[in-house]
């Protein structure tokens, strides 16, 4: 009897993230409200991230809510920002760094091995690093699986990958 699997991953496309981050400049140079201002993005080291840079936190949140605007457009999950850090104020410029999240947590990893687990009996959930592999002998079930994760509310978002 054959077994099917698949992998729960947490990452993004290095590619959409350029996309996203080159429209939302090209927005901010043509917003009337961020002239003469230093309103803009640039990129973290080894583009894991990006800096928000503006007058305020007002127009920092502004910048932030244009960049979640062009990831929407784009079909990427804006839970991809990591939004922990605070704001940075100083010399008439506010300064936000905004690492992208990459991997599941051990906790996330956890919830998901633990509900499928408990909601599906011919499904078998591993927990290899960062990662989730799901075994069973019917893809039926590991279709329902991928129907239920995606309704767990976890903080980063969700690929499935490696479906055999």
């Amino acid at each position: 009897m054959a077994t099917f699997s698949f992998d729960i991953v947490s990452d993004y496309d290095k590619a959409e993230m350029n996309n996203v981050f080159a429209q939302s400049e090209k927005e901010i140079a043509s917003r009337y409200d961020f002239k003469g201002t230093p309103a803009g993005l640039e990129w973290l080291s080894d583009k894991a991230g990006i800096k928000v840079t503006g007058a305020n936190e007002w127009q920092v949140d502004a910048v932030l809510d244009i960049v979640r605007k062009k990831l929407a457009a784009r079909e990427v999950s804006s839970k991809v920002l990591d939004l922990s850090k605070d704001v940075v104020e100083s010399n008439l410029k506010a300064v936000k760094d905004i690492p992208f999240k990459k991997g599941l947590s051990q906790e996330n990893a956890k919830l998901i091995s633990k509900t499928v687990r408990d909601e599906f009996k011919k499904a078998k959930p591993q927990i290899q690093g960062d990662e989730v592999r799901v075994t069973s002998a019917s893809k039926d079930e590991l279709q329902n699986v991928m129907t239920r994760i995606r309704q767990l509310d976890v903080d980063v978002p969700l690929q499935f990958i490696n479906f055999r």
